[in-house]
């Protein structure tokens, strides 16, 4: 058959679309960049396509020509400046269900989540409801799969932030740390999604998909520090208050295209942690311990856990080390011009410095931006290089200077060498 995967280049999708290639389906997938999704996956036939701009069932008709079945692993934790949970949880979806019933779509099998609870009023979870009652209403075969906190061999949101706590030093700060998490092999969520599309699992079930124990979120971490080698550390219970003011940095960051899971959305869900409440699928699940035994970790692994945690703040240093850089002039412009005043008239002087200055702003505001990251630790390094072999053809005593002003440019380049290796989120 050939099957529609919805969310095919994200951590459940990309899983679901590699086994229905593996029983030997055609799996086609919708990316908003064709180049990276082939890259991604060469065995998938990928169409163009942003689902949040599909909220008519006129957008789904030449897509859903050849299609036999959708699995839709679409989804998003908030809004924010790269998501609309609003047009791609539920108005596409809704359109999408529209469109399915005339193109004789055999089945639409749905990634969900637990949807009721202290958090079910968050955009996240009502969004994913409505979206899944429409489908229980429509005249389609369907099978709902809501899936807990998945653990695979890779890690992205969730998962990469228990690996992050997990390599902390010496002590594990916690937040939450009693409440219960149940998690689900990633192979799971893929095998029932097989078993679905295989009539193995009826049409018009709903069934939760989780593995066979619940574990509090410190011992969660703390499994997951002893599978990447590191000794025991004490967990220090954090109360609820301390994660506000980080829930509001990271919902800011999610406007400025950056998805943290540590925005208030993934917080409020904690607060009652997460478990399953529907009936759970008639199928073998994994343990945790199962889970993370299959692939002793690497150094690989614990470098990223490592790193996880370390990243936002090299970004928002590095940013803050080109802003504050780029200001500084302002407040003595005369005497930064001194510097130019032997090549350069005292007009042309203050020019060069209030544009190099506005230059340097615009990289570090640049770089708290997602979609200008990339262009900003790249004109970072560039201009960098350029100050230092400017400086050193105009002022080459600089170098033996003891404040080191030349020096210290070879770190900030090499700092933004390094945030750039580790940019991407998946």
């Amino acid at each position: 058959m050939n099957i529609l995967v919805l969310g095919a280049t994200g951590f459940i999708g990309s899983a679901v679309a590699n086994r229905l290639l593996a029983d030997g389906h055609a799996v086609t997938g919708l990316g908003r960049d064709l180049s990276r999704a082939r890259r991604l996956n060469q065995n998938i036939n990928w169409l163009k396509a942003d689902l949040s701009r599909m909220t008519q069932a006129s957008d789904w008709t030449a897509i859903l020509a050849d299609v036999d079945m959708v699995v839709n692993c679409a989804g998003a934790l908030q809004d924010g400046l790269r998501d609309d949970l609003a047009a791609v949880q539920t108005a596409a979806m809704i359109a999408l269900y529209a469109a399915a019933e005339p193109a004789h779509i055999r089945r639409i099998i749905q990634i969900s989540a637990e949807t009721g609870g202290g958090a079910a009023d968050t955009a996240f979870l009502s969004t994913k409801r409505q979206a899944d009652d429409a489908l229980r209403a429509s005249s389609l075969a369907w099978v709902i799969l809501r899936p807990s906190l998945v653990v695979g061999r890779n890690a992205y949101g969730g998962t990469a932030l228990l690996r992050g706590l997990a390599a902390l030093p010496l002590v594990l700060p916690l937040v939450h740390a009693d409440r219960p998490i149940a998690t689900v092999a990633l192979d799971d969520v893929a095998e029932a999604v097989s078993r679905a599309v295989a009539g193995k699992i009826a049409a018009g079930s709903d069934f939760a998909l989780t593995g066979p124990e619940r574990m509090r979120l410190a011992d969660l971490v703390a499994t997951h520090r002893r599978w990447l080698a590191l000794s025991d550390a004490p967990v220090i219970a954090l109360p609820d208050s301390v994660a506000r003011p980080i829930s509001a940095i990271a919902d800011l960051a999610g406007w400025l295209g950056w998805r943290s899971p540590l925005r208030s959305t993934a917080m409020r869900v904690m607060v009652d942690g997460v478990h399953a409440s529907s009936e759970l699928a008639p199928m073998p699940f994994q343990s945790l311990d199962s889970i993370l035994g299959r692939h002793s970790s690497s150094v690989q692994d614990l470098w990223f856990a490592r790193m996880y945690l370390l990243k936002p703040v090299v970004i928002l240093v590095l940013s803050l080390f080109w802003l504050v850089s780029g200001l500084i002039p302002f407040f003595a412009l005369e005497q930064a011009a001194g510097h130019f005043l032997p090549f350069l008239s005292p007009g042309l002087s203050v020019l060069a410095v209030v544009v190099t200055s506005l230059a340097d702003i615009a990289l570090g505001l640049m770089l708290l931006y997602r979609p200008t990251a990339r262009l900003a630790l790249m004109g970072q390094m560039g201009l960098a290089s350029a100050y230092l072999l400017g400086g050193s053809l105009l002022e080459p005593a600089l170098w033996l200077d003891p404040i080191g002003p030349y020096v210290k440019v070879l770190p900030a380049i090499l700092l933004s060498l390094v945030t750039l290796a580790i940019l991407d989120e998946r």
